[in-house]
């Protein structure tokens, strides 16, 4: 008999400030023959191909992802989590397990899913290579690295390199089933960093990268080297950065870990937004004179309410700033806004159709806390149902006092300029176009003449001393000021 690798994963990055629970309407969910068939550019696309090329028989489980979001239904999980490890027990025998994972899930009732899930599947296969890639923003815990042999993180952030990824973790797994020691070593930062700091086209983490991917290619000892920058927006007791190295010696695999630990610390201070970043209010005035200059389209994040970060992409509080400017409700063509999350909203729009008038309570509708809804009357000029390639998506455009609003009946990404284009808006010919969103995605970043990101209110606020955090291990750079750091190792085997 060939050998045999089982593959699966669950991916989710889970903000705890978020107060909507992700449940099986979010979760997109590829089984069996369909996962084999995946032709997406994520890691278990990599995992699957690269098995598939060594000639390994590939046991496909599920796999399953959401969009950043809040914490998980527990019931929802342990459905996919016993679904999947179900599948494990039907599987054997098997010569490794090979998982594509984020690192920073979290469930109601339960804490870390990654902890969970490998526990169990440890403890069926106790004698079995277990390899995981991981998103670049997981946050690892002293239980992950009990229960899995070697991790691998994505080196770009925006995560351009997740099919290479999963393809590397593959080739990981590959070594370890023949017969190849693996030891792994991690070193825990005491520091929260934003991706919007922390970009890898920009330094200081263009150099840190760059010194992993060295490690990898010139030290044939080393097997894999990586940062995970952990998820500032979950208050969770094991939240930080961490140092983490697979190699072929314990003391080495230390030594390193330790090394690239004291790297990331000494650039502490060298971490900060890439992009200009203003308090909301000035952001605007930013906006106009770069209009004024011809300077346009300036795209504007509104990053505190960032759904791509887990927020909760209802937060009204930058569009009704917006609203009260009589320059920038009056643009030509209009500014446009994308998007916020309010599925009556996008109904009764749909119901009324293009043209109409509604009487909108719009926003607010998940997260009461941080904002109000707006309550105005709004113009229907376009809907879209069902867009393909979002989950299934439908979408209205309102005219709310000079505003272009898209609206989504379904909590998604808002940095695709595909969303927009759908309703008949060229976000190419606007002067300023307003995204959910932290650092730019290369889809809408493409379209910027000018970008600028506004310290604006949500659960994924980039400042980080307005969360009320009540459980992160302290003291934490930055929000404990410059505190001491001297380098331990976390875990090692």
């Amino acid at each position: 008999m060939g050998k045999r690798v089982f593959v699966g994963g669950l991916h989710h990055e889970s903000d705890t400030f978020n107060p909507i629970t992700t449940n099986m309407d979010d979760i997109h969910v590829l089984r069996g023959k369909d996962l084999l068939c995946s032709n997406n550019d994520d890691s278990i696309t990599g995992i699957i191909k690269t098995f598939e090329k060594a000639g390994i028989e590939v046991i496909p489980s599920l796999f399953a992802r959401a969009v950043p979001n809040g914490e998980w239904d527990k019931q929802c999980y342990t459905v996919l989590r016993d679904e999947l490890v179900s599948a494990l027990e039907k599987s054997f025998p098997i010569d490794a397990v090979c998982l594509a994972l984020h690192g920073s899930m979290r469930v109601k009732g339960i804490g870390k899913s990654e902890s969970d899930l490998l526990s169990r599947i440890r403890s069926l296969c106790p004698d079995i290579p277990i390899i995981c890639s991981l998103d670049m923003h997981a946050t690892v815990t002293a239980g992950m690295l009990e229960y899995a042999d070697g991790f691998i993180g994505y080196k770009c952030a925006p995560h351009t390199d997740e099919y290479e990824t999963g393809c590397i973790a593959a080739k990981i797994t590959l070594r370890a089933m023949n017969g190849e020691k693996l030891h792994m070593a991690a070193v825990r930062i005491p520091m929260l960093i934003a991706g919007e700091q922390s970009e890898t086209n920009t330094e200081p983490m263009k150099s840190l990268v760059k010194k992993l991917k060295c490690l990898e290619m010139e030290e044939k000892s080393v097997i894999a080297a990586s940062y995970f920058l952990g998820f500032p927006w979950a208050d969770s007791g094991d939240n930080g950065v961490t140092a983490l190295v697979v190699a072929s010696g314990k003391s080495h695999a230390e030594a390193l870990a330790i090394r690239l630990a004291e790297d990331f610390w000494s650039n502490r201070d060298n971490f900060r937004f890439y992009s200009e970043t203003y308090e909301p209010a000035e952001c605007l005035e930013k906006a106009k004179e770069s209009i004024k200059c011809g300077v346009y389209p300036v795209i504007i994040s509104d990053s505190g309410d960032n759904p791509t970060a887990g927020s909760s992409q209802d937060v009204t509080n930058f569009l009704k700033l917006i609203l009260k400017d009589k320059e920038l409700c009056s643009l030509d063509p209009p500014l446009c806004y994308q998007a916020i999350y309010d599925p009556h909203v996008v109904l009764e729009a749909i119901e009324k159709g293009e043209g109409n008038i509604l009487d909108v309570s719009l926003g607010a509708g998940f997260d009461k806390k941080t904002s109000t809804p707006i309550k105005a009357k709004a113009r229907v000029i376009s809907v879209k149902r069902d867009l393909p390639g979002f989950s299934g998506v439908s979408l209205a455009l309102l005219d709310i006092g000079g505003i272009d609003v898209v609206v989504t009946d379904r909590h998604v990404g808002c940095y695709d300029p595909k969303m927009m284009e759908a309703l008949g808006v060229d976000p190419s010919f606007l002067k300023v176009c307003i995204v959910k969103l932290g650092y730019l995605e290369p889809e809408i970043r493409a379209i910027a003449k000018r970008s600028l990101m506004a310290l604006t209110d949500g659960s994924s606020n980039e400042v980080f001393s307005r969360l009320s955090y009540k459980n992160l291990p302290r003291p934490i750079f930055p929000l404990d000021g410059d505190c001491t750091f001297k380098p331990s190792i976390l875990f090692s085997r």
